[in-house]
């Protein structure tokens, strides 16, 4: 008898952000086309594309990727892609067309979310499964989002919005069913640790940040990273998609490695300690907080080094759950969206046979 190989299941999927991440997640796709239609039994056809600049761009039999990396690589607008459709915003091209998998991988504000958040709320709303790097809306409606995905039977996925693609957030909520998390702690920004581990070889403050912005670890304006923004919104994250507890940034106390003087710099390195930015959530205790401080010996976090990050988790009954790895870099956080879209696509891939 002769193996007769699963047609492949077609899955449209629409990517709102076509920047560095997105187009690494392009690559990625036409890349693993084979070993998606041979391992997975997928075949993943992006409907659609869109930026802030040039609008949703929409052809119902597929876009060519390489027609959209070649305008990419041009500089030229992905509006003009032949044959297709367009509308000015990705929500209203959201609104008038359909797809099965929402990619976000825009950077929307702290104040707001937006319009990443309005995006992710009319595709769960409507049935359709997200994968997001984006954090802030996440951090700011985690727990609602995931209602949303419940109750329409829809799957959200956001494990690039921590830890850049480490897989932590299925493994910490899915991966830990039945377990109950009772504190968490972690070092959750890659710039600031890089910035205290130079700091720790005796580097001042400026010249460790100046040397993570030349590496491309740092913005221009690296405000968000060494004032503890970044953090917040990962620790607000967690909070949500692992505590189930949304938090509002007010919530969450914040003195970030910016806050200290040459004086407390000093003090944290004393007695062979080292400086980290900890976010922790200890709701037995009432704290929320992002906070730079002296770790000890022995600490989980004391040998979190460089640009890797960690999250600590107690857990009932299993104790401690620690997970490290890198957490910086665009290349990670694709892998960690394309690791969800996988996931998100082989489970509609699923419910598709079923119900045939």
């Amino acid at each position: 008898m002769v193996a007769v190989a699963a047609a492949a299941t077609p899955i449209r999927v629409s990517v709102v952000g076509v920047g560095v991440v997105g187009e690494w997640l392009l690559r990625a796709i036409d890349r693993h086309r084979e070993r998606l239609r041979d391992e997975y039994s997928l075949e993943l056809s992006i409907v659609a594309v869109a930026n802030r600049d040039h609008g949703f761009v929409y052809r119902e039999g597929g876009i060519e990727i390489a027609d959209v990396l070649a305008l990419k690589a041009a500089g030229a607008s992905i509006g003009e892609l032949e044959r297709t459709e367009r509308w000015p915003t990705a929500l209203a091209g959201l609104a008038a067309t359909e797809t099965d998998i929402l990619v976000e991988v825009t950077q929307s504000p702290s104040f707001d979310g937006e319009p990443g958040l309005s995006h992710l709320r009319h595709a769960l709303r409507h049935g359709v499964s997200v994968a997001t790097s984006n954090k802030w809306p996440v951090a700011l409606a985690g727990v609602e989002l995931s209602d949303l995905a419940g109750q329409h039977d829809a799957g959200f996925r956001a494990e690039s919005t921590v830890m850049s693609g480490t897989p932590l957030l299925a493994a910490l909520s899915a991966g830990l069913e039945g377990a109950a998390p009772l504190r968490l702690r972690g070092v959750l920004n890659a710039t600031v640790n890089y910035v205290c581990t130079r700091m720790a070889e005796r580097a001042s403050y400026a010249d460790a940040l100046a040397e993570a912005q030349q590496a491309g670890l740092a913005e221009r304006d690296p405000t968000a990273d060494v004032d503890g923004l970044d953090s917040v919104a990962k620790l607000m994250v967690l909070s949500a998609l692992v505590f189930g507890v949304q938090l509002e940034i007010e919530d969450v106390g914040r003195r970030g490695v910016s806050a200290l003087t040459e004086a407390g710099i000093e003090a944290a390195f004393a007695g062979g300690r080292r400086l980290r930015e900890v976010a922790t959530i200890d709701p037995g205790r009432r704290r929320l907080a992002v906070e730079a401080s002296a770790v000890a010996r022995g600490d989980p976090l004391f040998e979190v080094e460089g640009t890797k990050n960690a999250v600590s988790l107690e857990v009932d009954p299993l104790g401690e759950v620690a997970i490290s790895g890198p957490g910086a870099g665009p290349e990670l956080a694709g892998q960690g969206v394309f690791s969800d879209l996988i996931a998100l696509a082989r489970d509609r891939a699923e419910r598709a046979r079923w119900s045939a």
